[in-house]
């Protein structure tokens, strides 16, 4: 708990960062036109989810930070759909909202980047936001943007945790699909363990699904029989691979959600999302007809140095001793340091090649595309 609190106060006091340039922005300021102002004096909020609003997962922290909005705006409708695909069914879905008085979409999940853009550019008037993705400069207009947290910061400090916990220095790691997200928070949970434990190794499984339990299941189990003692995730529902970790007596790394309650004994930490802050500042900058030109407006970030990441630390569980707690508050402070990142260099991929040199700290653009696993990670990338 202590760590935590250090670790929202150093949030709190670091300062905003949009990735977008000012001149960017003020040419997309220039170009809004003062008769449809993107969001302004919307009557509604669209939310659209990918999977479930209940999955202890992804979906879940997403539902819950678009009750913030209800709460923050009483006299604002809010619309929610659940379960909704990465295909043109998103842009359905989303125009549906508008015919009720939507002017301000959020559209939170990867795959609904194309969808979102289509229905941004068929209603000037309707801010159209989508969570995690990026849009290339040239082509953010005045009513759309990206906006996300910097997942792989906690990610990291969790695998320090996980490589001071873990008995057989065998780490496991249950993902979706080998986009850049899954893929810097693969390593940097690596890079973590292997920070403190430089015998941890990362084995991975793909399950090529964001929520299919049987996958799960199964992902869960073939990394259990290889003796691995300390499970993670980059799943949108997490309650499967959690209860199985605990079944057997192993160790849950969580992730989007706090599943503390489903391994009482297993759980180290997690990585969960508070959206409400972020969600509320979207919609009251939208609603005041000031999103074009703002650090919306644009593929917006923030972490442990630029402001309140909204992807935070969890608690930490009874395995955890004070040392721990003390290791992981350290390196928070590093990571927060001009100097320090998950991925200061020298970083090498799994064939020894440095990829990132000596003393380099990179940019948070730079590893929104990052493409390699780390050395120290067990399993193939898959190759496009």
């Amino acid at each position: 708990m202590r760590f935590r609190r250090r670790c929202v106060a150093a949030l709190a006091a670091a300062v905003a960062l949009a990735v977008a340039g000012c001149s960017s922005a003020a040419s997309r300021e220039d170009s809004s036109s003062s008769s449809a102002v993107p969001g302004k004096d919307s009557t509604a909020v669209g939310f659209i989810f990918v999977g479930p609003k209940d999955d202890v997962g992804y979906n879940q922290a997403a539902y819950e930070g678009s009750q913030a909005v209800a709460e923050a705006f009483p006299d604002l409708e809010i619309l929610t759909a659940e379960n909704v695909p990465e295909d043109d069914n998103a842009a359905r879905v989303m125009n549906s909202m508008i015919q009720k008085g939507a002017k301000i979409i959020f559209a939170t999940s990867y795959g609904h980047l194309d969808a979102a853009l289509k229905v941004a550019a068929e209603h000037p008037d309707v801010v159209v936001v989508q969570q995690g993705n990026v849009i290339a400069e040239d082509q953010i207009t005045p009513n759309t943007g990206t906006y996300f947290g910097t997942v792989y910061e906690p990610v990291y400090l969790a695998g320090v945790a996980a490589g001071l916990t873990t008995k057989t220095n065998k780490l496991g790691y249950v993902y979706a699909f080998p986009i850049p997200q899954t893929i810097a928070n693969i390593d940097a949970f690596t890079l973590g363990a292997r920070s403190v434990n430089p015998e941890a190794t990362t084995y991975t499984v793909s399950t090529s699904n964001w929520c299919d339990p049987g996958k799960q299941a199964q992902a869960a189990q073939s990394l259990l029989s290889q003796g691995i003692d300390v499970i993670t995730q980059h799943q949108d529902c997490t309650g499967t691979i959690i209860k199985a970790t605990e079944a057997a007596g192993a160790y849950t790394v969580g992730y989007h959600a706090d599943g503390s309650a489903l391994a009482p004994k297993g759980w180290i930490t997690g990585s969960e999302w508070n959206w409400g802050p972020l969600y509320v500042d979207i919609v009251r900058t939208a609603l005041a007809g000031e999103f074009t030109g703002s650090k919306y407006n644009a593929n917006y970030r923030v972490g442990l140095k630029t402001g309140e990441n909204p992807f935070v630390q969890s608690e930490f569980g009874p395995a955890v001793t004070p040392e721990v707690e003390e290791a992981v508050a350290e390196a928070a402070e590093f990571i927060a340091s001009p100097e320090g990142s998950p991925f200061v260099g020298p970083v090498r991929d799994q064939e020894g090649t440095v990829r990132i040199p000596a003393g380099e700290v990179p940019d948070y653009a730079t590893l929104d595309g990052i493409d390699f696993f780390v050395e120290g990670v067990i399993g193939e990338l898959p190759k496009s």
